[in-house]
Formats: C-alpha cells, structure tokens, sequence
C-alpha cells in the first residue's frame, strides 16, 4: 500500500492496513463530534501528501470501531499513534501544535530499523469483550 492520503480504517480493515503494513503507519483516533479532530485534520493530511511515500495516514472513527479504539487504549480523540512494524512506538493526545506532530514523525523515520525496539508488543488475549 502506497501512501498520500488520509485512508478511514474500520475494526475490520485494521489489521491489513496498519498491523501488517511494511510501511510505518500515523493513525489519528477521532470522533464525529470532536471539534479538536477537526482542527486537526487539515494538518493530518497535508502530512499525508508530503510524507506519502514513507509513511501511510489513517484516521479511525472511534465510536464506529470500538474494539480497536479499546484494544489501544484510546481514552480521548484526537490520539495519534505511529506504528513501526505493527506495532505502536509513540503517541500523541489532544490538539496537539503540528509541528510537534511533524517531530514525531521524523523522528521515528529517523530510527528507520530501529523503529521496533522503540514498539510495545501486542497482547492479542486483552478485550472487554470476553
């Protein structure tokens, strides 16, 4: 998958798209009603267009993909999570200044291989939905 837009992500395309992307994917948690995702969004994509071809955007929509909202610990909107590998390596929450995003973004590309030991594992057995 090749990047430079902002792709809206579902409980079901979450796996394919963020947990066995080759790229690094920034997710953006957001709600509906979340005027701060707003503000943030046009910042969102215009850093889709500039790093689309080393880094995949998308947004999930936290009140219509729960189960991956809780399965992150997504607790507010706006969060942003940058994943290496799969795996999430840093996070941001709130209306954050975008240049502080853009930081996080070069940062991590910076690590390049080593993106993944920045990563926290994925325990699969952990839900609310027993």
């Amino acid at each position: 998958m090749e990047g430079g837009d902002l792709i809206e992500l579902t409980d079901r395309t979450w796996e394919d798209t963020v947990e066995r992307s080759q790229m690094p994917v920034l997710v953006m948690f957001y709600s509906p009603t979340c005027p701060h995702c707003r503000t943030m969004e046009p910042y969102v994509r215009e850093f889709a267009r500039e790093y689309g071809k080393t880094v995949i955007f998308a947004r999930v929509d936290i009140t219509a993909s729960q189960w991956t909202a809780e399965r992150y610990g997504v607790r507010s909107t706006p969060t942003f999570k940058f994943f290496c590998s799969g795996r999430p390596v840093s996070d941001m929450v709130g209306a954050v200044y975008p240049a502080l995003l853009k930081k996080m973004i070069d940062e991590r590309l910076k690590d390049g291989k080593e993106c993944l030991a920045h990563s926290t594992e994925i325990n699969y057995d952990v839900s609310g939905y027993a």
